[in-house]
């Protein structure tokens, strides 16, 4: 089984899709607000910013919007703050998220939705210009460079994937569940978190160019071209 198989499994199984579709996610969601966490089994917490993704795009949003080229793939869309903001500027955008309630808010923000993971088939898989992994979704699956991979089979030679890193210099890979704070939790499910140092050693391992780096608002992004042709898949001929 390869690498991607193996997180496509790990992404698409019950406990991945229970994660997100979970009450403390589903909720939050639903209510527009926190508190949420990510908590790893050590107890250690990552506060979730629903109400930033439940409002409308911001300034720091701005800067990667503006960076999109040609048809764009938000992958793990959330409420859907990004391809409302796209969809109003008239640009060609679609939304995936594995979870029903993000899909259902992204919809009713006006933005175009599918409940899909990345690691399923997708519309238009080699044609898109722009991918985001944006809000720390280069962690989806557990493994940042099959994750990579996969979106580098989604893009178009010389598309971009335009990924939000964590502020930190770090690369781990951890069992987390979705945490309310007041003892809701969900099914556990693999997770990533991804510094710029990290990214950009994923991202040449995977067939990726970075071509830019900035910051705003205290978020920092990274901007990758898919230069290689695309991978194949494990035997394909």
């Amino acid at each position: 089984m390869s690498t991607v198989e193996s997180v496509r499994e790990r992404a698409n199984g019950p406990g991945k899709a229970a994660s997100w579709r979970a009450d403390p996610y589903t909720r939050a969601l639903r209510a527009g607000r926190g508190p949420l966490f990510l908590r790893r089994a050590d107890g250690w917490m990552l506060p979730l910013e629903v109400e930033r993704w439940c409002a409308d795009a911001d300034a720091a949003d701005r800067t990667v919007l503006r960076r999109c080229r040609g048809p764009i793939l938000d992958i793990g869309c959330g409420p859907g703050r990004l391809v409302a903001a796209l969809a109003l500027l008239g640009r060609p955008c679609l939304g995936i998220d594995v979870s029903r309630a993000a899909v259902a808010r992204t919809a009713g923000a006006g933005g175009p939705a599918l409940c899909r993971s990345v690691f399923e088939p997708l519309p238009d898989e080699g044609r898109w210009g722009t991918a985001l992994l944006i809000d720390g979704n280069i962690g989806i699956g557990g493994d940042p460079q099959a994750l990579l991979t996969r979106v580098g089979r989604v893009v178009t030679l010389g598309g971009l994937l335009l990924v939000e890193v964590a502020p930190a210099d770090v690369d781990e890979r951890v069992q987390v569940r979705v945490d309310d704070g007041r003892g809701d939790v969900g099914t556990a499910f693999p997770w990533a978190r991804v510094g710029a140092p990290a990214l950009l050693r994923h991202a040449r391992a995977a067939g990726w160019t970075a071509v830019e780096r900035w910051t705003a608002l205290g978020r920092g992004f990274t901007a990758l071209q898919r230069t290689t042709p695309r991978p194949r898949p494990a035997g394909e001929n």
